[in-house]
């Protein structure tokens, strides 16, 4: 027994969702995924720290000698950097983004590709970016919802970034709270997404009044906070985002408790490749230690 045969899911999802989790990576039924949509939706700054990691090949050799379980990019990436790669590296097609450069108040992030085009470059799922909680999520959910009735045609898997965002999510503590990372989740679960991407979430004692009910009362370790979180997303995979660089104590403490509380992976992007190759081949070694102790 897997954790796919707990998912009510299409034969081509379980087909692709099984060569992602039990043929490449560790095999184990878990998921360690290399981003790299930084470009479009960060700029070239994130690529200053390693100035390697500005050439994407730099990267895709990077998740095939570590051992990946896939890479995930945009198209004009995939179409000009994949080739080389096809059938060693798996894809991750991210189907929707935008720049950093406008008001990020209301964001929604407009389609850049098409499921037809991750069918066409051998992609085994597709991401894409909800925002939660932004005066434009009717729009953005409308957009979603054509795009997984697509990937369900097609038998493709679908993860969902699913983060809150906008002035009514930081007026209620803002967009790292188990408040919000909890709706996050479970709005994913609601809107049928079969892997969701999220955050860890925090508990800011400071900011608890802000909380609605019953999370204003809700003072959980993070080990419950994320065992809370995972629960919510119901049958629905959660794989953690490790967000901007930070201390690898805390980044691989963020990996056990999340292993540990049922997460099916992580997605770790710059913490790896913002530094040299060597130190991403340390660093990802004790990720893949923690997560050989936790098979799905």
């Amino acid at each position: 027994m897997n954790v796919l045969d707990n998912l009510d899911t299409s034969i081509g999802k379980k087909v692709r969702l099984h060569r992602l989790m039990y043929s490449y990576g560790l095999k184990n039924g878990t998921l360690n995924l290399l981003p790299i949509d930084h470009g479009l939706e960060h700029g070239p700054a994130d690529f200053f720290s390693n100035p390697e990691s500005l050439d994407p090949d730099y990267i895709l050799n990077l998740a095939l000698k570590l051992k990946f379980s896939g890479i995930v990019m945009h198209i004009g990436l995939a179409e000009k950097y994949m080739k080389k790669y096809a059938g060693t590296v798996p894809l991750v097609l991210k189907l929707n983004g935008k720049t950093a450069i406008p008001d990020d108040s209301f964001p929604i992030s407009p389609l850049t590709s098409t499921v037809e085009d991750a069918v066409r470059l051998g992609a085994d799922a597709i991401g894409y970016t909800l925002y939660v909680g932004t005066p434009k999520q009717k729009e953005d959910i409308e957009q979603f919802r054509k795009v997984k009735k697509d990937a369900d045609k097609y038998g493709m898997p679908v993860i969902v970034w699913s983060y809150p965002r906008g002035k009514d999510i930081e007026e209620k503590g803002g967009k790292d709270s188990l408040y919000a990372i909890d709706y996050a989740a479970r709005v994913g679960c609601e809107l049928g997404a079969d892997i969701i991407k999220i955050n860890f979430p925090t508990v800011d004692e400071s900011k608890m009044d802000l909380y609605p009910k019953p999370y204003d009362k809700l003072k959980l370790s993070p080990e419950d906070s994320i065992k809370k979180v995972i629960k919510s997303a119901g049958k629905t995979l959660v794989l953690v985002s490790g967000g901007s660089k930070t201390n690898d104590e805390d980044l691989l403490n963020k990996v056990e408790l999340s292993m540990r509380s049922g997460a099916c992976g992580i997605i770790f992007g710059r913490n790896l490749w913002q530094r040299p190759f060597e130190e991403s081949n340390k660093l990802n070694n004790k990720i893949t230690e923690i997560m050989k102790k936790h098979p799905r």
